[in-house]
């Protein structure tokens, strides 16, 4: 499954700018730009959280922003801005990059207090 969306406006969600969004199994792909392209590719692995926020206006044209927290270098924060079937997409990421970190046999850490452990491990 692959979703393809185009960044909207709000007014009226209608597609009048230049970037479209590519979410498939492996890989999240941003391409914005007219005169000026620039595309960015996030892996799915690298998606730690996703988070779905819808504003008013959002919600009267059935539009969403996904946000997607990523250990990616060039996108820690990957927005999704003004996307219809957003809750959809959103719960396709998280499922998706669950399976990828399985698949790829990844695990996300997190260094909690490490700075108080001395080198034998007591506090």
């Amino acid at each position: 499954m692959e979703f393809v969306e185009k960044k909207r406006v709000l007014f009226f969600g209608l597609p009048w700018t230049f970037t479209k969004y590519t979410i498939g199994e492996e890989i999240i792909n941003m391409k914005a730009g007219f005169l000026k392209t620039v595309e960015d590719d996030c892996y799915m692995y690298k998606v730690t959280d996703v988070k779905l926020e819808t504003s008013l206006w959002e919600r009267i044209f059935k539009l969403g922003t996904v946000v997607c927290y990523t250990g990616d270098t060039t996108h820690q924060v990957l927005k999704l801005v003004h996307i219809k079937n957003s809750r959809a997409i959103k719960d396709y990421i998280l499922e998706q990059s669950e399976k990828q970190r399985m698949k790829r046999r990844t695990l996300n850490t997190q260094s909690i207090n490490a700075g108080n452990i001395d080198e034998f491990g007591d506090e």
